[in-house]
C-alpha cells in the first residue's frame, strides 16, 4: 500500500542504459515522440510506440519502468502493453524480477501501427480512418496462443471468447474501458484468467466484512506513536494506473460498493473523506474487473452493481483442458458426468478445474485410490452419497470418504 505522500510522476527521460544483459555495444536510440505523447492515446498507440523503443535498440532489453520513463506513461498502461506485445509474438519477455522486454521478428511491424505522422507544413491534416480489427493473439505453430505464466508461476492456457484468445479479449476490452464480471463457480479459473491478462493486477478478496477503508484506506498508527493515513487498494490502483480485481465482490456490502463506483463512471475520481476530502483521480491504465460465484452463500449481484459492468461472461471448467493436463481420464470423465448431472438438476455439485489438478497431485502423492476417496469426500454432505456411486460405478469398487483407519 501507499502511505500519504504521493510521489510526483518522473519526467520523461531519454532512452535508459542498457541492462547488463544487453549487447554491450549497442548504442541506445533515442525513440521519437508522437503527438499527444501527455494525453490519450489511441487504441494501439501506446503499443506501437513500446515497439518503436524496442526496435530502436533491438539487442537491448528493457524494464516496464524504463519503457514508462522513457515514453511518460504509466508503469501500469506499460505493463499491460508489453504483456499484449508478447502475447502478439511482438515482443519477448526475458526477465521476471523486473520483467524486462525485448524486440522479436515481429516488433518491426507492430511499430508500425497506430503511430500517426506529423502532417508537412501548411497541410490539411488528415481525419485517421477508423483501426482495423486487430488480429487474434500470436502463438505457436498451430495458431494456438501458448500458455502465459501467472504471478505465482502456474501457467495459464487461454480459452476462446469471441473468437479471440480470452487474454486478449480482456486486454481490448480493458483498452476501451470496458468493465468485466466474470461469473461461475469456484476453482473454473476466473482469477487465473485475470492474473494472466493483467501484469499489474492488484486484489481484493471481498467479503462481508469488507469495509470503505480496506477499499479507500484509513489511519493507522505508526511507529512513532503517531498516526498516518495509509492508501487502500483502490487509491493504489487509480494513482498507479494498475488494474483492480474485486474478487467475490458480491459479497461485499452494496454500500461499501458504492465508495467505488465514481472512479468507475466517466468521473473517474472518488474523494477521500476520511483524508482531508482529498480527491484522488484516475492515471490512464486504471480499470475495474470482478468475480461472482453464484452458488457461494450471500452472494447478491446486485442492479447497481450489474449495471457497473457492461460485460459479464459465464467461467465454467474447461475439461478438455484438465484432459490434456493429463489429469486421470477417469477423474476428469467423472467430472463431465457430475457437471452434467448438475445442469439437469440431478445434483448441486461438480469437480472443477480446480479439484481435479488437486485429485492428480493427492494421486501422485498418496495413489489414486486416496485420491478418489477425498474426491468423494469433498463434496457437499447432501451431494456425497450421489458422488459415491458415480464413483464406484466408474472405478468398479466401492469407494467411500477418506478416513482414518485403525491404529498401526
Amino acid at each position: 500500500m501507499t502511505g500519504t505522500a504521493t510521489p510526483a510522476s518522473p519526467p520523461p527521460v531519454p532512452v535508459p542504459q542498457q541492462s547488463a544483459s544487453t549487447a554491450p555495444n549497442a548504442p541506445a536510440a533515442p525513440v521519437s515522440s508522437a503527438p499527444g505523447t501527455s494525453g490519450k492515446v489511441r487504441p494501439g498507440e501506446l503499443r506501437a510506440r513500446i515497439a518503436q523503443a524496442l526496435m530502436a535498440n533491438a539487442a537491448a532489453q528493457f524494464s516496464v519502468t524504463e519503457l514508462a520513463r522513457m515514453l511518460g506513461h504509466s508503469g501500469g498502461a506499460v505493463g499491460n502493453a508489453c504483456e499484449t506485445l508478447v502475447c502478439r509474438g511482438e515482443a519477448e519477455l526475458v526477465g521476471s524480477k523486473p520483467r524486462m522486454y525485448r524486440a522479436t521478428s515481429a516488433t518491426a511491424a507492430a511499430a508500425q501501427r497506430s503511430v500517426p505522422a506529423p502532417p508537412a507544413p501548411g497541410s490539411t491534416p488528415r481525419v485517421p480512418r477508423p483501426a482495423a480489427p486487430q488480429a487474434p493473439a500470436a502463438g505457436p505453430p498451430g495458431g494456438r496462443p501458448g500458455p502465459i505464466t501467472r504471478p505465482n508461476g502456474q501457467q495459464y492456457h487461454p480459452r476462446a471468447l469471441a473468437q479471440l484468445p480470452d487474454v486478449e479479449a480482456l486486454r481490448r476490452l480493458r483498452e476501451a474501458q470496458v468493465a468485466v464480471l466474470l461469473y461461475g463457480p469456484p476453482g473454473t479459473g476466473k482469477t487465473s484468467l485475470i492474473e494472466a491478462a493483467f501484469p499489474d493486477l492488484i486484489t481484493v478478496a471481498g467479503d462481508g466484512d469488507t469495509t470503505v477503508g480496506d477499499l479507500i484506506g484509513e489511519y493507522t498508527q505508526a511507529a512513532n506513536g503517531g498516526y498516518e493515513f495509509i492508501y487502500g487498494p483502490l487509491v493504489t490502483a487509480m494513482q498507479e494506473g494498475r488494474a483492480l480485481l474485486l474478487d467475490d465482490a458480491t459479497l461485499i456490502s452494496p454500500k461499501v460498493l458504492a465508495a467505488l463506483y465514481p472512479a468507475m463512471d466517466g468521473r473517474r475520481q472518488i474523494q477521500v473523506k476520511a483524508h482531508k476530502g482529498e480527491t484522488i483521480t484516475a492515471a490512464e491504465g486504471f480499470y475495474v474487473i470482478a468475480g461472482h460465484n453464484p452458488g457461494v452463500h450471500g452472494a447478491v449481484l446486485t442492479e447497481a452493481l450489474a449495471s457497473r459492468f457492461s460485460v459479464q461472461i459465464q467461467v465454467g471448467s474447461d475439461y478438455d483442458l484438465a484432459a490434456s493436463l493429463k489429469i486421470n481420464r477417469t477423474a476428469v470423465r467423472i467430472a463431465r458426468h457430475l457437471a452434467t448431472s448438475q445442469q439437469g438438476g440431478e445434483v448441486g455439485w461438480a469437480p472443477q478445474l480446480r479439484e481435479l489438478i488437486a485429485f492428480q497431485k493427492i494421486a501422485d502423492v498418496l495413489g489414486t485410490e486416496a485420491a478418489f476417496a477425498n474426491l468423494v469426500g469433498i463434496a457437499p454432505l447432501e451431494d456425497r452419497d450421489t458422488v459415491a456411486e458415480i464413483v464406484t460405478k466408474a472405478i468398479g469398487r466401492p469407494v467411500t470418504a477418506l478416513t482414518l483407519g485403525r491404529q498401526l
